[in-house]
């Protein structure tokens, strides 16, 4: 698979120290260092190929790392902190990515027989083998960057060709609950979608999940399965890292911070935001800002 990684690497070569858009629908790229604080985020559902270096992704208290020879899916959109390495030759790190979507799955999962999705997913993340044939796929997709023209006829194609391809492995039953609405996997992502949206209100768990047709232990079982948190775990982590951009991108002060996501007491924001971020808010703030200036 050696010729193919170093074809995908080429046609990456043009990606800049941040995610950048490829002109493909849902495609992105990334490569070199990328600042700490933006790997602290909720990541939206992606398939992400690493071709260079490697990265962790971390969700509550799980860690996965992945290089070149593995591929992570995440199905639900998740707050997790990653981290990027350069390949041990000095290579900066270099990653491709396709954002999952529902309406695009659903047209290809009516076309597969349900047998080869296998069970059902018992979490929203994970990583895998690469195979040769979704490398295959990757490649074909990437070229189209050198071949504008082509993207409206033939970049659907192989969309469905790296789905289909990331279906068959053990994601298939990720992808599957994507585009399956009764699926616990899409009432979880039904249920973070209000959470997201209202993150700075009280979290009412029963009130959430009957909104998702749940009991409130099965709704909890299943959202902490798929998510690796639980629903207030996910909420806070959530609040913590809208609060870091207050403080980080709008010089916010701690004190509006913390009331602007949800928090009563500027005292517990600050302890829970140092358990999370391993210092003080004002210290954390500053200290990314002074990173920004000397990059």
């Amino acid at each position: 698979m050696e010729h193919r990684l170093n074809e995908l690497r080429r046609l990456a070569a043009g990606a800049a120290n941040r995610r950048t858009e490829t002109g493909i629908p849902r495609v992105a790229m990334v490569q070199g260092a990328i600042p700490e604080h933006q790997l602290a985020a909720v990541y939206d559902p992606m398939i992400n190929l690493i071709l260079t270096g490697s990265k962790s992704m971390t969700v509550g208290a799980r860690t996965l790392h992945y290089d070149p020879a593995t591929y992570f899916v995440m199905s639900v959109e998740l707050p997790a902190v990653g981290q990027v390495h350069p390949a041990a030759s000095g290579e900066p790190y270099l990653a491709v990515s396709l954002t999952l979507d529902a309406a695009v799955l659903a047209p290809l999962l009516a076309d597969l027989p349900e047998p080869a999705f296998g069970r059902r997913a018992d979490s929203g993340f994970s990583v895998a083998a690469v195979t040769p044939e979704l490398m295959d796929a990757w490649v074909r997709m990437l070229r189209l960057m050198h071949e504008p023209n082509d993207i409206a006829a033939l970049a659907p194609a192989y969309e469905r060709e790296i789905l289909y391809r990331v279906l068959q492995g053990p994601h298939g039953a990720m992808l599957r609950d994507i585009a399956s609405p009764d699926s616990a996997l899409a009432r979880v992502q039904r249920a973070i979608a209000w959470i997201r949206q209202d993150f700075a209100s009280p979290l009412r768990i029963e009130a959430l999940a009957g909104k998702v047709a749940m009991s409130a232990s099965s709704f909890h079982r299943h959202f902490k399965a798929v998510t690796a948190l639980s629903p207030l775990q996910y909420q806070k982590r959530v609040r913590l890292m809208q609060a870091r951009q207050l403080l980080v991108a709008q010089g916010a002060n701690v004190t509006t911070a913390a009331f602007e996501v949800g928090y009563e007491s500027a005292t517990q924001f600050s302890r829970e935001y140092a358990r999370m971020f391993g210092m003080a808010p004002g210290r954390d703030a500053a200290r990314i800002a002074a990173r920004v200036r000397a990059a």
